[in-house]
C-alpha cells in the first residue's frame, strides 16, 4: 500500500487537445487513496477525457499525471493499476456471467479453479450469488451492471474508473445503484473516479468532486461544500438551481455591488405587509408562475425594481393554498445565505 500522504491520482497542469480543440486546459487536481472522487460537468467539459488520460487510453499533450506517486507517461493501458467500467457495460453476450468476470484472469493464465472461486467472490460482493450460469441477456439493467462492476473489481485494481455507469438505468433503478455503487467503495476499500454529468449522483455519492468547465476546473471540495458554498456563477447554476445576481441586481437587492448567489429553498415567500426581522433581507415583487413538484413548488416572482429570482417552498401543509401568478409578496431571506461568487461567469480559473 502507498502510504496515506501519496495520493492515488495527481494531475500537474495537464493539457489534450483534439485538432483545434483544447479538451482540458492546464487542469490540476489530487484523488486522496481510498476516495470516491467525482468528475462532475455538462458534455464536453473536459471530465472524461481526464478519465481517459488515466486509464491509459489518451495520453497528455503537455504535464504530469502519477498514479500512487509513479508518473505513468507512456506506460500503456493493462499496465497501470486500475479498471475502467463503461456505460454501456462491454459485456459478452455469448458468455455465461461468470465466464465474463473471470475473463480478464483468463487472458492472464489463472488456473480455471482460481478463477472460478475469484469470480464467485466478486459476484457474491456485487449480490450476483448464483447467477453466473446466466447470459447477460438474462439479466436486468442493474444487474449487468453489476456484472460490469463485479468484472472490474476481480483484478483487484488500486483505482476504479467509472464513466457515466449509471446513465442507461432508469431513475429509481439509478437511485438504487447509487446507494449500493457507494456501499461497494466503502467496503472494498479502492478508489473511485467517476464521472458524470448528473449532479444530484456527483452530490449524493461522492466524498469529494471536481466541477468541469469547458476544459477547466472551476471548484473543488466536498459535496456540501460546492453546494452551499460555489465558487463561480457556472458552479452556482449547474450544481442545483440556483439565483445568481450579477453586480447591478446585487446593488439594487443589498446596496453592495457584490455578486453573489442565494439557493431558492433559502428563500421564504411572506405576505407584503410582513416585517423581514433582525439578520433578514425582505424585497417585494410578484409571482410569475407557480410550478407544483409534489414536495414542493417552485416560484418564479418578479422583483419589484426589476428582475426575477426562483423560490423553492416545501409543499409541508396541504391546506395552505399554492400562490398565484400576479399575487404580491414579500420575499425574505438571512443575509448569512447570500454567498459571494468569486466569479460571476464559466471558465475556470487559472
Amino acid at each position: 500500500m502507498a502510504p496515506p500522504s501519496v495520493p492515488a491520482v495527481r494531475f500537474v497542469d495537464v493539457s489534450r487537445s483534439f485538432g483545434d480543440v483544447r479538451a482540458i486546459d492546464r487542469v490540476s487536481f489530487e484523488v486522496e487513496d481510498g476516495e470516491f472522487f467525482a468528475l462532475l460537468g455538462p458534455s464536453g467539459s473536459g471530465k472524461t477525457t481526464c478519465l481517459r488520460l488515466i486509464a491509459g487510453f489518451e495520453q497528455p499533450d503537455a504535464g504530469d499525471i502519477l498514479i500512487h506517486g509513479e508518473d505513468v507517461a507512456g506506460v500503456p493501458p493493462y499496465a497501470r493499476d486500475v479498471n475502467t467500467v463503461f456505460q454501456d457495460y462491454a459485456l459478452f453476450p455469448h458468455m455465461t456471467v461468470a465466464a465474463n468476470v473471470e475473463y480478464s484472469l483468463m487472458i492472464r493464465k489463472v488456473p480455471a479453479a482460481e478463477r472460478r472461486r475469484r469470480a464467485d467472490e466478486m459476484l457474491e460482493l456485487v449480490k450476483l450469488g448464483g447467477l453466473g450460469g446466466r447470459k447477460p441477456r438474462q439479466l436486468s439493467g442493474g444487474q449487468r451492471q453489476r456484472v460490469a462492476l463485479a468484472r472490474a473489481l476481480i483484478n483487484r485494481p488500486r483505482v476504479l474508473l467509472l464513466d457515466e455507469p449509471l446513465g442507461a438505468l432508469d431513475l429509481k433503478l439509478r437511485e438504487q445503484m447509487q446507494v449500493e455503487l457507494k456501499a461497494l467503495q466503502r467496503q472494498v476499500g479502492i478508489t473511485f473516479v467517476y464521472v458524470t454529468h448528473d449532479q444530484g449522483e456527483a452530490l449524493s455519492m461522492s466524498d469529494r468532486l471536481a466541477v468541469f468547465d469547458r476544459g477547466r476546473v472551476e471548484q473543488i471540495g466536498a459535496p456540501g461544500e460546492i453546494y452551499e458554498h460555489p465558487a463561480s456563477g457556472f458552479v452556482a447554476g449547474f450544481v442545483g438551481v440556483s439565483n445568481v445576481c450579477d453586480a447591478e441586481l446585487a446593488r439594487r437587492l443589498t446596496g453592495f455591488v457584490r455578486p453573489f448567489t442565494i439557493r431558492p429553498e433559502k428563500i421564504r415567500l411572506d405576505d407584503p405587509e410582513a416585517s423581514p426581522g433582525d439578520g433578514a433581507r425582505g424585497v417585494m415583487g410578484a409571482i410569475d408562475s407557480a410550478l407544483y413538484l409534489g414536495a414542493a413548488t417552485r416560484y418564479t416572482v418578479n422583483l419589484a425594481g426589476g428582475g426575477q429570482l426562483l423560490v423553492l417552498e416545501q409543499n409541508v401543509d396541504a391546506a395552505k393554498p399554492t400562490g398565484s401568478p400576479g399575487q404580491r409578496v414579500r420575499l425574505t431571506w438571512q443575509r448569512r445565505h447570500e454567498q459571494p461568487l468569486q466569479r460571476e461567469g464559466g471558465r475556470g480559473s487559472p
